[in-house]
């Protein structure tokens, strides 16, 4: 996903790229704060629940954007609409990518 939001002007296909990168990203992170949310004693089970928690359990730092995150990651699955894709490519690149970078750096702390 790095990689993909170095691209300063994508193709297409590179944009295309970028939010299959975000989905992929953004399934693996839910997961993994699920799984550390009940590793801790937390009872969590939508992907909604398991950000609100880790929002509260100061694991991220801004909710909101990890719920938008959320809508659009259903947005995206759904919706081959150019215009919606380019306003999601955006936003992956000022505010979803920084908060995924945020969680890396938590956890990345955890193991040092």
């Amino acid at each position: 996903m790095e990689s993909a939001v170095a691209i300063s002007k994508p193709t297409v296909v590179e944009c295309a790229g970028l939010i299959q990168f975000f989905e992929k990203t953004f399934e693996l992170s839910w997961k993994l704060l699920k799984d550390y949310l009940e590793q801790e004693g937390f009872s969590v089970k939508t992907p909604r629940q398991v950000l609100k928690q880790a929002f509260q359990a100061d694991i991220i730092d801004d909710g909101e954007v990890w719920l938008n995150a959320l809508n659009d990651r259903n947005l995206t699955v759904h919706t081959y609409d150019e215009e919606t894709a380019a306003k999601i490519e955006r936003t992956i690149r000022t505010e979803y990518f920084p908060a995924i970078v945020g969680l890396y750096d938590f956890f990345a702390e955890l193991d040092s």
